[in-house]
């Protein structure tokens, strides 16, 4: 059986009632002798915005100190093996299929969801390879998050956190933060990116509460860009550095808590860290595949971006590219704000095409992508797809600059269908 079929298996044990709870996780751990305990140390990552950034610069610093590491992530892209490296290399198809049918036997058919079930694979798997460090990114939240079984990590890291997923974490920042702030550990240190007050206020107390020193943005690292370069400071001196390979300014504030993480950890290898981080999908520029052949004056961008958040962050990196007339192809889920992303976005880009994203259930309509778009006061058509989005564009504009965006599941199947 191949791992397709297995996860889709998995999927279907989803319980018929759903409590947000660690029950599920702490049983079939425990069933599974515990992974979670015997995994290497473990840097544990929560934020709304630039979890996956961090985790990668985290990643490419310490590779290139020699050391060797795990790491899990989620959503994946193209293949669900992209969510679980071990010891650098994304999982092979047979180690996958033997440690889920693992935890699926030992499961014994109990009700648990797709997330949780997959997350205990993951750890199973890591837990025997011996490395260095496990980089371990949160789903959902935090505090209820199904990789908030790890009790005792190395270091654990809060990104920006902005409004996202309010049915599940609340519907202020104050209460997501709380949400967030849920992995902080008694004694542990936490390094805090970038916050407004409310959330720093939240993130302190709980520290507070739980003995762990933090290490805050703005307070006690500097990260800013001076001269085309970054500057890192902190209480062990200033580092002169170039500009973060991903771009944007978020990405020069996710570099600084990246920075300061690998300080913590003893490892000085800052400049391999903003140089070798390589993340999917976040101003990604296309370079091969069916839709380049079919736009070759044209410029392909890709971003997985989805909240007002990250709306502003691409608004603002795309200010860092030479100039060219901006045409954005859009596909959306019905649970995220379009017109909080749209918004920072609106006065750049010359035309806003909608389309669905296949497969998606909880897509929202070419027709109400749209009809969001013209809100914002965008120029906006629709498509029945992306290479007929893109192929309508270029007979506009053969030199557009094209940024398809929107959805990580939409960047996925973009990713999937041009290699």
């Amino acid at each position: 059986m191949n791992s397709d079929r297995l996860l889709e298996q998995m999927a279907g044990l989803h319980p018929k009632v759903m409590d947000l709870s660690l029950d599920r996780m702490h049983r079939l751990l425990e069933a599974l002798g515990h992974p979670e305990r015997k995994l290497p140390p473990v840097i544990h990552i929560a934020g709304t915005n630039g979890k996956g950034s961090t985790q990668a610069m985290i990643r490419a610093g310490l590779e290139a100190d020699g050391l060797k590491v795990h790491a899990y992530t989620s959503p994946h892209l193209a293949r669900f093996h992209e969510r679980i490296v071990l010891a650098g290399e994304m999982i092979f198809e047979a180690d996958l299929v033997a440690v889920l049918e693992e935890t699926m036997q030992v499961n014994a058919g109990e009700p648990i969801t797709y997330f949780e079930i997959t997350t205990c694979a993951a750890m199973l798997a890591m837990a025997r390879i011996e490395v260095d460090y496990t980089l371990l990114e949160v789903g959902l939240g935090g505090r209820l998050d199904t990789t908030n079984v790890v009790e005792s990590p190395r270091l654990t890291i809060i990104t920006p956190i902005s409004l996202d997923h309010q049915s599940y974490l609340g519907d202020t920042l104050a209460e997501i933060a709380g949400e967030k702030a849920g992995i902080i550990k008694r004694g542990v240190p936490c390094v805090v990116g970038p916050q407004p007050d409310e959330v720093r206020e939240v993130i302190e107390a709980k520290a507070e509460k739980m003995q762990a020193r933090l290490l805050i943005a703005g307070q006690d690292f500097h990260s800013y860009e001076e001269r085309g370069g970054m500057v890192y400071q902190d209480e062990m001196g200033l580092l002169d550095l170039p500009l973060p390979a991903l771009i944007g300014a978020h990405q020069v504030e996710n570099a600084g808590a990246a920075i300061c993480a690998l300080r913590i950890l003893g490892v000085d290898t800052a400049e391999a860290a903003l140089l070798q981080a390589k993340w999917p999908a976040r101003m990604q520029k296309l370079k091969h595949g069916p839709l380049i052949e079919a736009a070759p004056k044209a410029e392909l961008w890709l971003d997985g971006g989805h909240n007002p958040a990250a709306g502003k962050a691409l608004a603002e990196a795309l200010t860092r590219l030479p100039e060219r007339p901006l045409y954005m192809v859009c596909g959306m889920l019905n649970t995220k704000d379009i017109g909080g992303y749209l918004a920072p976005l609106a006065k750049r880009a010359v035309r806003l095409t909608g389309v669905s994203i296949p497969d998606e259930t909880a897509t929202l309509s070419a027709d109400e992508i749209c009809a969001a778009a013209q809100a914002a006061g965008m120029v906006a058509n629709t498509a029945e797809s992306v290479s007929a989005a893109v192929a309508g564009i270029v007979a506009e504009a053969a030199n557009a600059r094209i940024l398809l965006c929107g959805s990580l599941y939409l960047a996925g199947r973009i990713l999937q269908e041009n290699g």
